[in-house]
């Protein structure tokens, strides 16, 4: 979330910039500055009533040392009515400390000033492009018609044993996917990422700490009798690892990655572009997240994004990547760059990874610091990325390397498959 005393020094600019998000912030802003004015002013109060009340102790205690016992009875009677505003101002200060809390967990992240405007995907701006588009053979088919012919992935069993969206993935198909997992991650450890284990249900303070809370609460599982979340992507567990941490500038840069299996409860719709593996509510997915110092954040960003270029050039997969507009980006995001890989036999562009920078505002929310060379604490720069997620990389595989009679595995993974053609 956004600093207080941030929001009170770049106030304007801060309103400027959100509303690249089509948010007019004005009334949040001016309510969480005037929260703040409460909140030290009913502090002022309580700290100056309990330095009176500390002095008519320190008297009533010499008076009673003196024999003078009824002006030590007559201040005892104050020490108690100051403990009574003492705890009515508690209570009010708990109060705004709490409406202030609140209001800054609703309000998202400011944009970087490179952000473009926009409401839509649409006013996103492609910033790269790479890769042949293959002309397939008369009669290709859609990612979902191959995972039927090839017997990778049955969508009706899923559908029975759990409901729409969550896959069953067979034979060479599970095959592939484990593959892919395994390239990626030897991919992310090569560039120097920790692989890291965690967790696939996170708590509440979890979902807070990276913005997920309150924000995404209906997108996300809630296993409700333990109170805790099935996570919707490796970010949550991952960046949790460092909440209520104090590093030493020393320590930075710190790069992890790991494997999860992610669960989202996305609206419904219908259509071909959401069939097969387009949108699940499970799906698998290799992040790699970094925690930087404030002033290599934005190089470290640049380079995930090379990053994870070089895997899909490995893969040899046409792909572009895109600036997200100010209505497209993600509430915790300042900056954006979304990679898309082209599904030849759908004709339409699809997601597969997500980079984001987010600079201050997980590390906010999470108490994430590190003692700078002046040994004072500073908040550090988060940044996160998929690399990659599975189930549109897998769509892109198979539509894009088939042929007619089966579909090609790119050299890249055949290390990994042991096989280099399904057919």
């Amino acid at each position: 979330m956004l600093q207080v005393a941030f929001i009170q020094e770049n106030k304007e600019d801060i309103i400027a910039r959100l509303a690249k998000r089509n948010i007019d912030a004005t009334e949040m802003i001016n309510d969480a500055i005037a929260l703040d004015e409460d909140r030290k002013a009913i502090q002022t109060k309580l700290d100056n009533t309990k330095a009176e009340s500390n002095v008519l102790s320190k008297e009533i205690g010499n008076l009673f040392k003196s024999g003078e016992k009824q002006k030590a009875n007559i201040l005892k009677e104050k020490t108690t009515q100051l403990k009574e505003t003492t705890k009515t101002l508690e209570q009010e200060l708990n109060g705004k400390v709490e409406a202030l809390s609140e209001l800054l967990y609703r309000i998202p992240n400011v944009p970087n000033t490179i952000v473009p405007s926009g409401n839509t995907d649409e006013d996103n701006e492609e910033t790269f492009r790479e890769g042949d588009i293959p002309k397939l053979h008369e009669g290709a088919l859609p990612h979902w018609e191959l995972a039927k012919k090839y017997n990778l992935i049955d969508f009706e069993l899923g559908n029975k044993i759990t409901g729409a969206g969550f896959p069953v993935y067979i034979g060479k198909g599970a095959r592939l996917q484990r593959a892919l997992i395994a390239y990626f991650l030897d991919k992310n450890t090569a560039a120097g990422y920790t692989e890291y284990q965690v967790p696939h249900l996170v708590n509440e303070a979890s979902g807070f700490g990276t913005g997920q809370l309150p924000d995404k609460e209906g997108q996300m599982y809630h296993v409700t009798a333990d109170n805790l979340y099935l996570i919707p992507t490796a970010e949550v567990p991952a960046t949790n690892i460092f909440r209520d941490t104090l590093l030493n500038e020393s320590d930075l840069p710190i790069g992890i990655t790991g494997y999860t299996p992610c669960f989202r409860r996305e609206a419904g719709s219908y259509g071909a572009h959401v069939r097969g593996l387009n949108r699940l509510h499970q799906f698998d997915k290799v992040e790699i997240l970094r925690v930087e110092h404030p002033d290599n954040s934005y190089k470290a960003l640049e380079g995930m994004v090379a990053h994870v270029k070089s895997i899909l050039q490995d893969l040899k997969l046409p792909y572009r990547i895109l600036r997200l507009c100010g209505g497209d980006l993600g509430f915790t995001s300042a900056l954006t760059y979304d990679f898309e890989v082209f599904s030849t036999a759908q004709d339409r562009w699809l997601e597969i990874s997500s980079v984001s920078n987010f600079e201050t505002f997980q590390a906010n929310r999470l108490k994430l610091r590190f003692k700078n060379s002046e040994g004072k604490n500073e908040l550090c720069h988060t940044l996160n990325g998929s690399s990659l997620a599975l189930p549109r990389v897998l769509a892109g595989i198979l539509e894009n390397y088939q042929t007619e009679d089966g579909i090609e595995i790119p050299e890249a993974l055949r290390p990994y498959t042991g096989f280099d053609k399904i057919s």
